[in-house]
């Protein structure tokens, strides 16, 4: 352990910018470590007037820094979720932490707590940061991955559709998300660094979502190797996200689309997503909301037989001919909470055949291409 680590280390720092700090860069703990100290977060407190707050499990890393009153300088490793727990019970004063042995004292008020330290010089070396590959506004980036990461598989014996596949070419960004029932995909621009820049990648579909909640201002995205692995990093006021890529081969999800789409249906996004919420109440586990489109109307069902039954209509503009299919609740509902438009537009072909769901700003208007949400009809009556 250097001196500096292994010396005396005092810092005083608000509250609240603690606990947010804190309870943010523990997200990304390992829920199974492969060492004790990966639970660990690493605190380093600068002369300058700031402490940086770091976790790193050979994947992911997360780091975030903030102003604080540093007496005196050096580093430490305490227990992550223990301190984030901690920092946001406290009373809404300001909190000192001081090295004290082996342990680390945090006072906050008249509240008072010891800390057990961990060994710093058996944590792993943080990655280093690539260069910026490009800016987007956060609010930009934040929509898009919210949009695209409800698609992202939570079986985690497939690796790859837990990820979400990131694909630049020029001064446009696609993100692209399935689970094999549904797909979801949104273009956005942004500014690269290189006008001609062209790169793929995929990420872990969790940890692009918490980094993208987090950001505020503008995102810098930096996709390159580090360390001799590929890599891709989100900055943005004061926090940084690391994370190594996932290998593997992202299915052709393009395929699905339709080339050829005959039937058009648009209504209202709101008014329908909330008439197949009051209808999924009686829709029991994993069966399917009918949906029939006929007559100028789009008529919902879920229930059947001696269950509780529902039924709502919605008037609807259709192009093509009448059809009838079915949709998972729970997918349809997150389909449509991700469409920002005033109206929702269905393009389908057979009742079997997969749907795309878009948004448009008029209901005789164009149709919004950069979010695209396809689902698998579940026909099941």
């Amino acid at each position: 352990m250097n001196a500096e680590s292994a010396g005396a280390v005092k810092f005083r720092v608000e509250r609240d910018v603690l606990a947010e700090a804190v309870t943010w860069a523990t997200k990304s703990l390992p829920q199974r470590p492969a060492v004790p100290v990966l639970t660990g977060i690493l605190i380093t407190a600068d002369p300058a007037g700031s402490v940086q707050l770091s976790v790193f499990d050979y994947e992911v890393s997360s780091r975030v820094e903030i102003a604080a009153e540093v007496e005196a300088p050096g580093t430490l490793l305490v227990s992550g979720r223990l301190l984030a727990d901690i920092a946001k019970a406290l009373p809404n004063q300001p909190v000192t932490l001081e090295r004290n042995g082996s342990k680390v004292d945090l006072t906050c008020g008249s509240s008072r707590f010891s800390l057990m330290t961990m060994p710093v010089d058996e944590y792993p070396a943080l990655p280093t940061v690539p260069e910026t590959s490009g800016v987007v506004s956060a609010g930009e980036f934040s929509h898009a991955v919210s949009q695209v990461s409800i698609a992202t598989s939570r079986d985690e014996t497939l690796p790859i559709l837990t990820s979400v596949r990131v694909e630049i070419e020029g001064d446009t960004v696609t993100l692209l998300a399935t689970d094999r029932y549904r797909l979801a995909v949104r273009e956005f621009h942004w500014n690269p660094r290189t006008p001609d820049i062209s790169a793929t990648a995929l990420v872990r579909g969790r940890t692009l979502a918490d980094a993208a909640k987090a950001m505020g201002g503008d995102v810098e995205i930096a996709l390159a190797e580090s360390g001799g692995k590929d890599m891709l990093a989100f900055s943005s006021s004061g926090r940084i996200t690391t994370s190594l890529l996932v290998e593997g081969d992202y299915p052709k999800v393009r395929s699905l689309f339709p080339k050829d789409v005959p039937i058009h249906a648009v209504l209202e996004t709101a008014a329908l997503h909330e008439a197949v919420r009051r209808v999924s109440l009686v829709a029991e586990r994993n069966t399917p909301i009918k949906f029939e489109f006929a007559d100028g109307a789009l008529t919902l069902r879920a229930g059947a037989g001696d269950d509780a039954q529902a039924s709502e209509s919605l008037p609807v503009e259709i192009t093509g001919e009448d059809i009838t299919t079915g949709f998972n609740p729970g997918f349809i509902s997150e389909g449509l909470a991700a469409i920002d438009s005033p109206f929702v537009r269905f393009s389908m072909t057979e009742p079997k055949k997969p749907v795309v769901i878009s948004g448009q700003q008029e209901i005789d208007g164009e149709y919004d291409s950069s979010y695209r949400y396809l689902l698998m009809p579940i026909i099941r009556f």
